[in-house]
């Protein structure tokens, strides 16, 4: 167990909400909040697709959801779901018949509006498909594409309107006897986002789905993502998340990731903790951090690592995580185990030397896992 898990002060309550499945992915309830991306492939390109769902789940992704246009990509998508790791999301917006034929192709859930595809006929076809393929249903409110009575009730997008949404298409389900979905009210605008979120987990007890949409690129993307996800986040509401980024899906996941173990409510990898730099340094901190991200991205146990430039609070942080090393004079610098001074390091020799202490450590949790839970 890493040194900065299961801190009293650190516990945030989650709003009780009921729980689904996502293919064998439980949401809601007391299950850990799952996180996910979208591929940005051509969704009938199967091995272009089925690449980016391997390298998602390769880094934690606990769903991908891939959107399916045409008949061709409900094709492919069976083929995909044959072959990938976590359960897949069929994105439909207004054809009910690739509902149907997604639901056939194995998805595990069906992201889709029910007003958004016809009559009570259709939303009841596409009900009984999932229902007789074991499906979830994903209602999926946006502000950008509220339905036009709500425009000319509210004026503009507002959470109120996003809430009516959202209660409209879960009506719709109800009324054929549907109760296996989840919801999400996104907005670019996290002002927005947030209030309707609120609002929504006030009025159901259904799991939802966080997303800040069209969040932008990598940076403005992760920025604005954890502000508006981690405010959600930190009071409780919330099952599953996605950060929207114009960037590659894998990155959606390890903000995704970054974002939860800050609120400490999933952990996963090494949480690397570390100093800006400055004049005081004793090595190249962040060359030294870059190459660290990149010889430990394989390791998936929760563990914390201070890389701490000198002895200002480099003995501080590392008395709180699990490995440490902190710069110091002469080329060298003290290495620090489960919060006491261990070893001097040579600069020359602290990657190398870290990334094995972290291996070794990496396998005395799980091995100690294992133990308990043979006992």
């Amino acid at each position: 167990m890493s040194l900065n898990e299961h801190r009293p002060w650190r516990e945030i309550p989650r709003r009780k909400s009921r729980q689904i499945m996502v293919g064998n992915v439980p949401v809601g309830g007391d299950a850990p909040i799952a996180v996910q991306t979208m591929t940005n492939t051509d969704s009938s390109d199967v091995k272009a697709t089925l690449d980016q769902v391997l390298r998602a789940a390769d880094v934690g992704a606990d769903i991908v959801r891939i959107s399916v246009p045409d008949e061709a990509a409900t094709r492919a998508l069976r083929e995909i779901v044959r072959e990938s790791p976590v359960p897949i999301i069929a994105d439909i917006h207004f054809h009910y018949k690739r509902a149907l034929e997604a639901a056939e192709a194995g998805a595990a859930c069906l992201r889709i509006n029910p007003g958004n595809i016809g009559d009570s006929k259709r939303v009841a076809e596409v009900v009984r498909a999932a229902k007789d393929h074991g499906c979830s249903i994903r209602i999926g409110v946006n502000a950008g594409s509220l339905e036009k009575h709500l425009l000319d009730k509210y004026g503009e997008p507002c959470p109120q309107a996003m809430v009516d949404s959202a209660m409209h298409h879960i009506n719709l389900l109800e009324e054929h006897d549907f109760h296996e979905y989840k919801i999400s009210v996104k907005a670019s605008d996290v002002f927005l986002a947030d209030a309707a979120y609120r609002a929504l987990a006030a009025a159901t007890d259904a799991p939802l789905h966080l997303g800040i949409t069209e969040a932008g690129g990598m940076m403005a993307g992760t920025v604005k993502s954890a502000i508006g996800l981690g405010s959600l986040l930190w009071s409780g509401i919330g099952d599953t998340i996605r950060v929207s980024l114009s960037a590659d899906p894998v990155e959606e996941i390890r903000v995704g990731y970054e974002i939860l173990k800050t609120l400490g409510l999933r952990h996963r990898g090494v949480t690397i903790i570390s100093c800006p730099s400055c004049a005081r340094q004793g090595f190249d901190v962040i060359k030294t951090v870059a190459t660290l991200e990149e010889r430990l991205a394989h390791v998936t146990t929760s563990m914390s690592l201070s890389v701490i430039g000198c002895v200002v609070n480099g003995p501080g942080e590392a008395t709180m995580t699990d490995i440490g090393f902190t710069g110091g004079g002469s080329g060298s610098g003290m290495v620090y185990l489960a919060g006491k001074q261990s070893h001097k390091l040579s600069n020359d020799e602290m990657i190398d030397h870290i990334v094995e202490l972290v291996e070794k450590r990496a396998a005395e949790i799980e091995a100690a896992k294992a133990a308990e839970a043979a006992e």
